[in-house]
């Protein structure tokens, strides 16, 4: 029987609220079993990076990612972000390691090849190292993933996170039972954006498909989306979206996602 292991992925909103942050890891850090944290801080990035000169530049609402915006992003996403909430884990008796794709080689990627955009050093992810994380984790461990991945040949990579939470969910798929939560302000994927309480508690691949078309998923959730699906199509035993109090597993107000 397969260890349970939980990926949760963590929203800009949620990184930019201290008491929002704080009540996030406080659940994250009772969760059962097996536990992962993935963050990005594009926001935080795009503030740093004001204040250094730094522009951020935006295509279709996707982050171009030139070499000074790279640093910036590995300054923020590796450093700033991540120490902060390893320190916040372990003050919660969460043994928390901050990671990125490079540390123990965990995440491989390539860099995007220049199509209708150049997206710069973003990276699109090839391979999970499963068994070295599997090590992590075993030991005792709970990994902190920051939104960076690396090449192999020394080139850091800016990385979607919610890709990463993902790719990671599938890599792990085949030691553990997965569950992988998107959480964010939302209470989940909402039927009318304009009402709070309009949460679908449940969306199957049939379902999907009707929302899509009737343009009630749509927008920034698309690529959300497809990262669920992706991971459900690849192994990965559920998939959930909502805002923190869905890690209290005593609710049912949020949104599951199955195939």
């Amino acid at each position: 029987m397969k260890h349970k292991l939980s990926i949760v992925k963590i929203g800009g909103n949620i990184i930019e609220d201290p008491k929002g942050l704080t009540h996030l890891l406080g659940l994250f850090s009772k969760l059962d079993g097996y536990k992962i944290l993935v963050h990005g801080g594009g926001k935080k990035a795009t503030e740093i990076g004001n204040k250094l000169g730094i522009e951020a530049k935006m295509i279709n609402g996707r982050r171009i990612t030139d070499a000074q915006s790279l640093d910036v992003a590995i300054m923020v996403y590796g450093g700033l972000v991540s120490k902060k909430i390893t320190a916040q884990l372990q003050a919660l008796e969460c043994n928390a390691l901050g990671l990125s794709g490079a540390d123990a080689n965990a995440i491989h990627a390539h860099k995007r090849p220049v199509k209708e955009v150049d997206f710069g050093w973003v990276g699109d992810v090839d391979e999970v190292n499963s068994r070295g994380i599997t090590k992590l984790l075993l030991a005792g461990f709970t990994p902190v993933f920051c939104a960076l991945t690396h090449d192999g040949k020394g080139q850091l990579l800016n990385t979607n996170a919610d890709t990463i939470a993902s790719e990671l969910s599938i890599g792990l798929s085949a030691e553990f039972e997965t569950t992988l939560y998107y959480c964010f302000e939302k209470k989940g994927v909402l039927r009318d954006v304009e009402d709070e309480n309009s949460v679908i508690q449940h969306i199957n691949s049939k379902t999907y498909e009707t929302l899509l078309a009737d343009g009630i998923i749509a927008d920034g959730m698309l690529p959300k989306m497809h990262n669920c699906f992706h991971a459900l199509q690849n192994n990965v035993k559920q998939v959930c979206i909502g805002d923190s109090d869905m890690l209290l597993q005593t609710t049912s107000n949020f949104t599951t996602l199955t195939l």
